[in-house]
């Protein structure tokens, strides 16, 4: 996974510097519309074209069935039914070929997140003048078995970053929190390590609304077929390497704020709803172009 996160980021990083000249709502807008028509496309190739018309034309069959023979209740009885019947096949017919189709949009919308979502931190002048729950939380989870672990969890905060809470473990659930600021602008990494273990890092973006390319969490690789947690799926954090699978480490979280897009929706919410609005308003002009039956 993180091969495959790796080279899709690098590639967004080169494809995405035209369309951001025009603006992020107009990068996000394209690059969704893109999507949609390239969406449309492999559509047309991995469906039947020919049945999906077919079972159409059957639907507007029997509908009109039911208008001339209104006064038929034996003929407008079995034409619902039938048209029932081919609704279902209908759905079947498109619902199977997009099944492929949402995988590269997990990817897609996923690197659009990574970067349109979120801000960085804003830099505090003053830490001791902070109170609680004014700083930035950093959120430590270890995967099940390593819970207990969590009570010789150690986070080493490099210059540019400091505490402003103790760090409070919770071994019943194998969980950590800190409340940190960040005093200077930057990329910070952030070392975790249990004990006399390996040390883990976290990147903490602050200050520099410039900066591109920043997400709240890192996650254990392991977790690709946790589907009780889609939060916790490698495909959607795909800015920073993804944990091995026998670390500790479930996930490492960093509370930032969410990005001002404007006239466009905010947040990850935001971007996702744009990004399907967008997309499906391409596709819905390109379809009689690119002649798709849907």
């Amino acid at each position: 996974m993180n091969a495959l996160n790796g080279a899709l980021t690098r590639i967004f990083d080169v494809v995405l510097v035209p369309f951001e000249a025009l603006g992020v709502a107009w990068a996000q807008i394209l690059v969704a519309g893109i999507f949609g028509v390239l969406a449309l496309i492999a559509f047309k190739h991995i469906s039947s074209q020919k049945r999906i018309k077919a079972v159409k034309d059957r639907i507007k069959g029997h509908i009109i069935a039911i208008r001339i023979f209104q006064d038929d209740l034996r003929v407008v009885i079995t034409s619902v039914f039938k048209v029932l019947g081919r609704n279902f096949q209908y759905l079947a017919l498109n619902f199977g070929p997009f099944l492929p189709l949402a995988i590269p949009f997990v990817f897609v919308a996923a690197q659009l997140v990574v970067r349109y979502a979120y801000a960085p931190v804003p830099l505090v002048r003053d830490p001791a003048a902070q109170l609680a729950g004014m700083g930035t939380l950093l959120e430590v989870q270890l995967v099940g078995e390593s819970a207990e672990r969590i009570k010789s969890l150690q986070v080493s905060l490099p210059e540019g970053v400091v505490a402003l809470s103790p760090l409070v473990r919770i071994p019943s659930q194998g969980r950590a929190y800190q409340e940190i600021a960040a005093t200077a602008t930057g990329v910070h990494e952030l070392k975790l390590a249990l004990g006399d273990g390996p040390a883990e890092t976290k990147l903490f973006c602050a200050g520099d609304a410039s900066l591109r390319v920043m997400q709240p969490r890192r996650v254990n690789n392991r977790d690709w077929y946790n589907l009780a947690d889609p939060n916790h799926w490698p495909a959607l954090w795909p800015a920073e390497a993804g944990f091995a699978f026998d670390s500790p480490f479930s996930s490492i979280a960093i509370a930032y704020p969410a990005r001002d897009l404007g006239w466009l929706p905010s947040g990850e919410g935001g971007i996702l709803l744009t990004f399907i609005v967008a997309s499906m308003l391409f596709g819905i002009v390109a379809l009689k172009p690119l002649g798709v039956q849907i």
